[in-house]
């Protein structure tokens, strides 16, 4: 199963599950999962190949959905999920495969659509790493700033970052070999009907306005929202407008 983490004990209600997005991992969630935890029990993950979780041969939709759904099953069978980008999708397969184990769904800076672009170049530039001269993670930002100008891209890349063991928690052989299929959307039928919000940053293009039909189709109840100047990881940049959103989202 995934690696883990919970914040807060109260089980009143169905657990906070939180899914993060490309290149992340479960940590990177640890201070709103903490807010979140004052009145909810909340369980953040690492996604496959990610983090401490397992390193896998495959890396798509279906079965990081399934990985999701054996969190879910393992903390009560049904959850509100919050899923951003790459979690975000993978959330949204959850929710389409697993209606019963989702009762609210925020998924944050995404549609369920294929897009042109992908993440390659950040896989080209943490490779370009000799790992061993690092010996502190200055080392590393020292190296990735040759290929990478972006301080804030470097310093979330960097989490991911074992210096102690001069590795990356990243598989990044499977993530390279299933670029297509991250930055893809896989032939879903069916639909969730349940509380749906789709949050995005006013100032990321990933959520537009020729996806609403699409969303509408899989999610008829979704209603869609903007954090105002808020990029792609607006949970960082306005995590107080996030918090917030979620809140609102869940006390529906």
């Amino acid at each position: 199963m995934l690696e883990t983490q919970s914040f807060g004990d109260d089980d009143r209600h169905p657990p906070i599950l939180i899914a993060h997005g490309l290149f992340g991992s479960g940590r990177n969630w640890g201070v709103i999962a903490k807010r979140l935890a004052d009145t909810r029990r909340v369980v953040t993950v690492d996604m496959r190949n990610h983090g401490a979780s397992p390193w896998t041969t495959s890396h798509n939709y279906a079965d990081m959905a399934d990985d999701l759904a054996q969190v879910v099953a393992s903390t009560g069978g049904e959850a509100d999920v919050i899923g951003h980008s790459m979690g975000g999708k993978a959330s949204m397969v959850l929710a389409l495969n697993h209606p019963s184990m989702v009762r609210r769904l925020l998924v944050a800076d995404i549609a369920p659509v294929a897009y042109t672009h992908d993440q390659q170049r950040m896989i080209a530039a943490m490779r370009s790493i000799d790992l061993s001269l690092v010996n502190t993670r200055g080392d590393a930002d020292r190296q990735l700033a040759s290929v990478l100008d972006e301080a804030s891209v470097r310093a979330f890349l960097l989490q991911s970052l074992d210096v102690k063991e001069r590795r990356w928690r990243l598989n990044l052989d499977v993530l390279e070999r299933d670029m297509d299929q991250v930055v893809g959307f896989p032939d879903v039928t069916g639909g969730f009907d349940g509380p749906t919000l789709f949050l995005s940053g006013a100032l990321s293009d990933y959520v537009k306005t020729e996806h609403r039909p699409l969303i509408k189709a899989h999610f008829p109840n979704a209603k869609l929202a903007k954090i105002p100047k808020a990029g792609h990881w607006l949970h960082a940049e306005k995590p107080r407008e996030f918090e917030a959103a979620v809140r609102n989202l869940l006390n529906t």
